[in-house]
């Protein structure tokens, strides 16, 4: 029988199997793609950064002007029930301005947010050891990226593209410059120095980012917050793309071009295994 669909979630205040947890088709998230989520993940019971994705969450729900006033405590409270402290897992956390007396684009007055979580074991992703392809894309997402929302749709259509051309992601660019992936955030190492596009709404504020950009500067990298060219980046010597769930991975082939050497290259090395030392350290 499927683990995910007999696995405990949190729906509005009950813990109940998922399968029998059930949203109103009038929930706006459902109409609209109204609300916003958090991946967050846990190794053997411990949330990884949860103060980071908790603001970052925060901010997301001011953007929407959505107010839900749960502190760190409360947040703790709700998830902890969901992990198994044996496994490497994640959290995903929806939350959406909840169910509307009828479909109206203005705001309900005084609505009642809908707050789901569930918790999926996190499996090993092969592409760590191997790298990836990619392609690039014209961006055509919205101009709020760094609201991180539930309406995905563009970033599903770019991903299947790559996908059905053999590759594991898009990376994205608008204007002659590069954006971040549509599920990933992105680095480069361009003539010797770690780059990464400067956070703007244009990109969402990744917290495996963050930890990458602190262990670069705790460790004397070269390192830039920059707008990168298209053109850069199909000239570095090695591109990754980062996430919450498959942390750093690297791009060995971009647009069927080999990206420096075609294997891991060697910053991409030092750093997997800076963040790894980090996250058990925590």
């Amino acid at each position: 029988m499927n683990d995910l669909v007999d696995s405990k979630v949190y729906l509005n205040g009950e813990y109940l199997p998922l399968s029998e947890a059930k949203v109103s088709v009038l929930d706006r998230g459902f109409l609209f793609g109204d609300g916003v989520y958090e991946v967050i993940p846990a190794y053997f019971g411990r949330l990884f950064r949860m103060q980071d994705h908790l603001d970052r969450l925060q901010d997301s729900l001011t953007k929407i002007r959505l107010q839900l006033p749960y502190d760190f405590e409360q947040w703790m409270e709700i998830l902890s029930p969901l992990l198994d402290k044996s496994k490497n897992q994640s959290i995903y956390l929806q939350i959406t301005r909840g169910v509307a007396a009828k479909r109206d684009h203005a705001f309900p007055k005084n609505p009642i947010p809908t707050v789901f979580a569930m918790c999926s074991d996190i499996k090993p992703f092969a592409g760590v050891e191997a790298g990836v392809k990619a392609l690039t894309m014209e961006d055509s997402r919205w101009e709020m990226c760094n609201v991180k929302a539930t309406t995905l749709l563009a970033n599903v259509l770019l991903r299947q593209q790559a996908v059905e051309q053999g590759c594991a992601e898009a990376i994205l660019h608008r204007n002659g410059y590069v954006t971040e992936g549509a599920a990933s955030n992105l680095f480069a190492v361009i003539d010797g120095i770690l780059m990464t596009p400067e956070k703007t709404a244009e990109i969402l504020p990744g917290i495996t980012r963050k930890v990458i950009i602190e262990l670069a500067q705790a460790n004397d990298f070269e390192l830039s917050e920059e707008i990168i060219s298209l053109e850069a980046l199909q000239a570095a010597s090695e591109i990754w793309i980062t996430s919450s769930t498959r942390e750093i991975i690297p791009v060995i082939e971009l647009d069927k071009k080999p990206v420096g050497d075609g294997i891991p290259g060697p910053v991409f090395n030092t750093m997997n295994k800076l963040f790894q030392q980090y996250k058990q350290s925590v």
